[in-house]
């Protein structure tokens, strides 16, 4: 299968004789090749910057700046040095053929040459660019693909925060820092109030737009540190780094006075919500993130029968 057309490929060919400009021309033109041609170094980095050719065909013995001295100037160009160039000179010797390869040159053609051996190599290097072309096309897309799985894995599909499973990985590598640097760590459990009866009275897709509307609020009070995830259900935790008992009672009493403020629309009615929050932190001897999230799941159940729309933290014992 043909990887191109020769009418889609521009190739640079560079000499400082005109009649070997013509030759290598006419053998371009007859196949449907689209080329340019110059006559010295500097006319060649110039056109290769401009023009950007799928391939050049470089002379290597030219006055001024010679053929070797090019090739080096576009391969230290990153967004050059993939342009496969191909030497054409009357050289035999083997120490010239050998810097062009150590420049960067893909093949060497010694003249004269056959105008077949000339289209042959042009077309075999050609191949092999769109080839990497391709490949590296593959690559960047199975590399998408992988970061897009590894997304779906890892996040709540209703918010885009993380689900339970990865928010509980996260939580047990803040531990270790928390106890190998001797550093504070908060849980916030979010649970967002009569979640069943705004459910039983406007849809489960209001429901959903609640808890859409919930997440954004908690995300505008978070810093890049912290994670937030869902736990299950109208539940969600929020992991604080670095942030003592105090600090993190702050941050989620400033989450429920938003919450209690805002309100969406259903149809021509208000809904608002409020949420109940338990507030824990890392103490020393915990092992796990599950005593800490038990803790703030006591908080949290006792902020529920206090009466909701509260902020109860765990406080006993703490040392930070």
């Amino acid at each position: 299968m043909t990887l191109f057309n020769p009418e889609d490929c521009l190739i640079l060919v560079v000499d400082d004789v005109k009649l070997n400009l013509r030759i290598i021309a006419n053998i371009l033109d007859k196949v449907g090749y689209e080329y340019t041609l110059v006559s010295n170094g500097n006319q060649a980095l110039e056109r290769v910057n401009s023009a950007r050719p799928d391939l050049i065909l470089l002379d290597l013995m030219m006055p001024e700046m010679d053929g070797l001295e090019v090739c080096e100037k576009i391969q230290t160009n990153p967004e050059l040095s993939e342009i496969p160039i191909i030497f054409i000179s009357a050289s035999k010797e083997q120490d010239h053929l050998l810097k062009a390869f150590e420049k960067g040159a893909v093949d060497y053609i010694i003249k004269p040459f056959y105008a077949a051996e000339l289209l042959a190599r042009v077309r075999m290097h050609l191949e092999l660019k769109y080839s990497r072309q391709e490949l590296k096309k593959l690559l960047h897309e199975q590399g998408e693909l992988v970061k897009k799985l590894e997304t779906l894995a890892n996040t709540d599909s209703l918010t885009g925060v993380w689900n339970r499973r990865y928010l509980l990985m996260i939580a047990e590598q803040e531990i270790k820092r928390s106890q190998r640097y001797y550093l504070p760590f908060a849980v916030l459990l979010i649970d967002i109030d009569f979640f069943k009866r705004i459910n039983d009275t406007f849809g489960h897709n209001i429901g959903d737009e609640v808890i859409i509307f919930m997440t954004k609020t908690v995300l505008s009070y978070l810093r890049q540190v912290d994670s937030f995830g869902r736990f299950g259900g109208e539940e969600f935790v929020v992991l604080l780094p670095e942030t003592d008992i105090n600090a993190a009672i702050t941050v989620a009493e400033r989450i429920r006075e938003k919450i209690e403020t805002q309100y969406i629309f259903v149809g021509s009615k208000k809904v608002s919500i409020t949420v109940s929050i338990g507030v824990s932190s890392y103490k020393f001897g915990d092992k796990t993130i599950d005593p800490i999230i038990q803790r703030a799941d006591k908080a949290l159940y006792q902020a529920k029968n206090q009466g909701r729309n509260r902020v109860i933290a765990d406080t006993a014992g703490n040392k930070e």
